[in-house]
């Protein structure tokens, strides 16, 4: 077991020792795509939204390091007639972007690091790619030797655009290894299939993605992948019959993300905590302090503050979310900053109506702090009122 190649099952075990909510369709769903022109698989979501838990589910079927069986045998998965075909069958190559920030010295050095450091991991299972220093071509070189695939899991791959906001030539350096390794001719002969998870949906320059072999499944457009965002009403109305939960007060505190095909999503992490507590409250936006949201309410853009008091009292505002250009530095206009906030899940976005909403109690709970402690003193005296 590696640092990023191969880390095993220890992730996935150590989730279903806890309250666990079955999820395994989601591995159906990309067995389906590998080794087809699906198999690149972006998929954006809020904090604590469960993306960390998917590729530890995935990590642990994929890893052919490992043997999981036990782990899956008694979920959803294990009826699909392709749980046995991909079973601990792959190399797997994991790698969380959070922590190559942390661990590099300094924020240039970041894609380099994310290279040298995989390529030396890899290098102790095919010792002759010792000394490469491109992973992308060490990647190709493997599986031209040897016939092996990858399956590549990028975790939180847009922390360098969160977290490194300014430094636009290394985001573009970033960039360009993706697309080394997800958008060239190497591609198709070394991957079986990626799945990158991250709260925003992949760059656009201008109306161009920076990567555009790639399916996104967002919160604006979650497509077959909406029952896999959070929970749904089946799920958590089976977890308040079992802890004995109030299913109406959980509705009325977490529900409201919304989609064409999955009605009702509920925050996932902030019904886990109720269950676990026995008592309904603001967890989720615990995990955020008010301050970044106020920072946008602040902004004002176009009349974003009034908009956001409507929205308090059960309105709707329209949205136009073409123009966001999935990040957070290039913030024009009042329909970008909505649709960033629907990304980061203080907002539910209606297709039907191309508007977004409040979505439930928690959510409005924090916007009032945010209004009310904001640089517009009007502003909280009408939340106020």
């Amino acid at each position: 077991m590696g640092m990023y190649l191969n880390l095993g099952n220890a992730g996935f075990a150590s989730i279903r020792k806890g309250l666990y909510v079955d999820k395994t369709g989601l591995i159906a769903f990309v067995n389906a795509a590998l080794g087809t022109m699906d198999k690149l698989i972006c998929v954006s979501r809020p904090r604590r939204f469960g993306k960390s838990f998917a590729t530890k589910m995935l990590c642990a079927y994929y890893d052919k390091s490992c043997d999981s069986r036990a782990l899956f045998e008694d979920l959803e998965i294990a009826k699909d007639a392709s749980f046995e075909k991909y079973l601990n069958r792959y190399d797997v190559i994991y790698l969380d972007i959070t922590w190559f920030i942390s661990i590099c010295e300094k924020n240039k050095n970041i894609v380099d690091c994310i290279q040298e450091q995989v390529i030396e991991d890899l290098s102790g299972v095919y010792p002759f790619i010792e000394g490469m220093i491109s992973l992308p071509l060490a990647l190709s070189k493997i599986s031209e030797r040897t016939g092996n695939k990858f399956i590549v899991i990028v975790d939180e791959w847009d922390a360098l655009f969160r977290e490194v906001k300014e430094n636009d030539a290394l985001q573009r350096e970033y960039i360009q290894l993706l697309r080394g390794l997800f958008k060239s001719s190497l591609t198709d002969g070394m991957i079986e299939a990626a799945y990158m998870t991250g709260i925003l949906p992949i760059k656009k320059y201008g109306t161009q993605s920076a990567m555009t072999d790639f399916k996104e499944y967002t919160m604006t457009s979650p497509q077959k992948l909406a029952q896999y965002t959070g929970f749904t009403e089946s799920e958590v109305n089976g977890l308040c019959e079992a802890y004995h939960m109030d299913f109406s007060e959980a509705k009325r505190w977490y529900d409201g993300y919304s989609f064409y095909d999955v009605e009702s999503i509920y925050n996932p992490n902030a019904i886990m905590q109720a269950v676990k507590s026995g008592e309904f409250g603001t967890y989720w936006t615990e995990t955020e302090t008010y301050e970044s949201l106020k920072v946008y309410i602040d902004m004002d853009l176009d009349g974003l503050k009034q908009a956001i008091i409507d929205m308090l009292g059960g309105v709707s505002c329209p949205v136009d979310i073409r123009t966001f250009q999935n990040d957070m530095t290039s913030i024009k206009s009042r329909d970008d900053v909505l649709t960033l906030l629907v990304h980061l899940g203080y907002l539910a976005y209606d297709i039907s109506t191309k508007s977004v909403y409040i979505p439930n109690e928690e959510v409005r709970e924090e916007f009032i702090r945010a209004v009310k402690y904001g640089r517009h003193r009007e502003s909280e005296e009408l939340v106020v009122a």
